[in-house]
């Protein structure tokens, strides 16, 4: 097993220099598991920081040789939990498959002011 924290070039780079963007658990037969950052993004609405974070999300993955489908599971945190719907709603946009094990939150803050979401993933990647 080798264990890798990484800020890939190809991905927005993390906000804070107290964190690592990803942490991989790679193993012999090439399969890792991936431990992704809570993520923020830029947007006036819920639904344009969700995009933001998945996308985000998508490219860390992307650097890591895994996708979205490769998500197995997300944890988020909403700072207002009855805009759930509209989150949701940009969240199957980009997590078409089978649904992955979830959790979600309320939090009254998140790591930005201007922050209404925040998404955390776990990704198990299949040798290959």
């Amino acid at each position: 097993m080798q264990i890798t924290l990484d800020n890939p070039a190809s991905a927005p780079q993390p906000l804070s220099p107290y964190y690592s963007q990803v942490a991989r658990i790679g193993h012999a037969d090439g399969s890792a598991l991936l431990f992704v950052s809570g993520q923020i993004a830029e947007g006036a609405t819920l639904a344009e920081q969700s995009r933001g974070v998945f996308e985000t999300i998508a490219a860390l993955l992307e650097a890591h040789g895994a996708t979205l489908a490769d998500v197995v599971n997300i944890r988020t945190y909403l700072t207002d939990i009855s805009k759930l719907e509209e989150y949701g709603t940009v969240r199957r946009q980009f997590l078409t498959g089978t649904p992955p094990t979830s959790m979600t939150f309320e939090a009254p803050r998140l790591f930005r002011p201007e922050a209404l979401v925040e998404v955390e993933v776990v990704a198990a990647v299949p040798a290959r």
